[in-house]
């Protein structure tokens, strides 16, 4: 599982301390909405407790999920430094929490005035976008199977505990869930997660997913050499 420790080490101490300290304490509720795409952004926000579904509508109204974020991510960043500054994704609570919104003005200065910091930011966002690239990757050059178990590989890398038995995923994902993440039918993607399960690949147990042949999924997928850190669902 992706530690606390792992993830301060992407987002450093120092820009996570202005982040909670200069941010107001916003509680969310499960099925609510911290933001939705198109709304006009006056705010940043930090997750200090709960989890998060950030996601894209297309203009047939299909969803994609992007990212399922929790304690310490940053979501609505890409509102930074641009005019007239709209959210262009959707973030909805499927845990109850805490988020910490700084005004995006604020920020900025504060970016702006402390080079070590608006340092430590950009080297962030670089590390963000390497992921988001390589997750559209998965999507665009390995098809319908190559971005199913590009999610199981990463839902093992954020959320995975590893047992005897294999890696356990100990968030409840929905084979909905993750034909969003693959944006694909649903019954596409349980067609080729029983497929898996006759394989003995994986196996679903309290509706929780176990992965027992992880190499498997990343021979198929011809995973490469980039870090833990780039490969990651949130």
């Amino acid at each position: 599982m992706t530690t606390d420790t792992q993830t301060e080490n992407l987002l450093t101490n120092e820009l996570i301390e202005l982040l909670h300290s200069a941010g107001r304490m916003i509680e969310i509720k499960k099925g609510s909405f911290l933001f939705q795409e198109g709304q006009p952004a006056s705010e940043m926000f930090l997750i200090l407790s709960g989890r998060i579904q950030i996601s894209k509508m297309n203009a047939e109204g299909e969803e994609l999920y992007l990212r399922l974020c929790s304690r310490h991510d940053i979501v609505g960043e890409l509102t930074l430094f641009t005019e007239d500054p709209r959210y262009i994704f959707n973030a909805k609570v499927i845990e109850d929490g805490h988020v910490a919104g700084i005004q995006l003005d604020m920020l900025e200065k504060a970016l702006f005035q402390n080079s070590n910091l608006g340092y430590q930011f950009i080297k962030w966002m670089n590390d963000h976008i390497r992921r988001t690239m390589t997750k559209f990757r998965d999507l665009v050059l390995y098809g319908k199977k190559g971005a199913l178990y590009s999610t199981l590989i990463r839902l093992s890398n954020s959320y995975g505990l590893h047992k005897e038995d294999g890696i356990h995923i100990t968030v409840h994902i929905t084979t909905q869930d993750l034909a969003h993440f693959c944006g694909t039918a649903r019954e596409i993607v349980s067609r080729m997660l029983t497929d898996l399960k006759k394989r003995q690949i994986i196996s679903i147990h309290h509706k929780k997913i176990i992965i027992h042949n992880i190499d498997y999924l990343k021979v198929e997928n011809d995973c490469g050499t980039c870090p833990v850190t780039h490969c990651t669902i949130d």
